[in-house]
Parts: structure tokens; C-alpha cells; sequence
């Protein structure tokens, strides 16, 4: 059986139609000062791997690859933690950011005490992947 060149061409546009490689940012001040989320699947079966890039410029910025979700991408919560201090949560997992020296580890044992007011959710939102800040109540 011979393929033809227009064949093969359709077949991997399909494959690679519902692969992922994308990155949207919470800007907490301005553009040197944010939370990334970055998302990637290589191939339409696979699971998307995952990182948040951690930035303050000038001072720092890291990038730290965070646990693997599915297609349909779980939310990932951001709460206000601290002073340059964040809390993310994604399906159960958690981690704490800090943005005075880009560092981002797992939070095993979350205490909601210690956890600021929402300030937004990372989600996919008609096919994009969106940073939805949170409404601010009336004063």
C-alpha cells in the first residue's frame, strides 16, 4: 500500500492537532513581575507536562517543573500567601511560591490560615489557556 504525500501530511496535521505548547502569566506587577504557567503535550495521548517559571526581574527568575495533568486542564488556583509569597493549587496539589527569590516548592501539609484572599485561577476558557483574575467585592 503506497501513501500519498497529501495522505501523510493530513495524517500528522491531525496527530499534532491536539497537542499543547502553551505558557500565560499572572502579572502581579507589571511584566518583570509574574507567575507563568507552562503547558505542553507532545502528542495527543500523552500527558501534558507542566512548569511554573517564577519571575521578579531583574533579581530572579526559575523556572520548576510542577506535576503532569490531563488534556482538559485542571484549574490551578493562585491565593496571596505573604509579602512576595503565593499559594497554588491544582487538583488537590499544592505549592508555595516566593517571588523575592524565585524559588517554588510542594506544600504537603497546606494550612488555609496561612492563605491570603483568591486572586485568580489559570484555566482553559473556550480552548485558550487564560490567567480569570478574581472580582474584587464592591467597597
Amino acid at each position: 500500500m503506497r501513501w500519498s504525500r497529501a495522505t501523510i501530511v493530513a495524517l500528522c496535521a491531525l496527530g499534532l492537532a491536539a497537542c499543547e505548547d502553551v505558557a500565560i502569566s499572572y502579572r502581579i506587577e507589571g511584566m518583570n513581575h509574574a507567575l507563568v504557567l507552562e503547558r505542553q503535550q507532545s502528542l495527543p495521548w500523552s500527558e501534558v507536562k507542566q512548569a511554573v517559571v517564577v519571575s521578579r526581574l531583574p533579581q530572579c527568575q526559575r523556572k520548576y517543573p510542577i506535576a503532569p495533568d490531563r488534556a482538559e486542564m485542571t484549574p490551578m488556583k493562585v491565593y496571596e500567601a505573604g509579602d512576595l509569597l503565593w499559594a497554588l493549587e491544582q487538583g488537590g496539589r499544592w505549592y508555595l511560591a516566593s517571588t523575592e527569590d524565585c524559588r517554588l516548592q510542594p506544600w504537603n501539609e497546606p494550612n488555609p490560615q496561612a492563605l491570603g484572599p483568591l486572586v485568580g485561577t489559570f484555566r482553559h476558557r473556550d480552548g485558550v489557556l487564560v490567567f480569570e483574575p478574581e472580582s474584587k467585592p464592591a467597597s
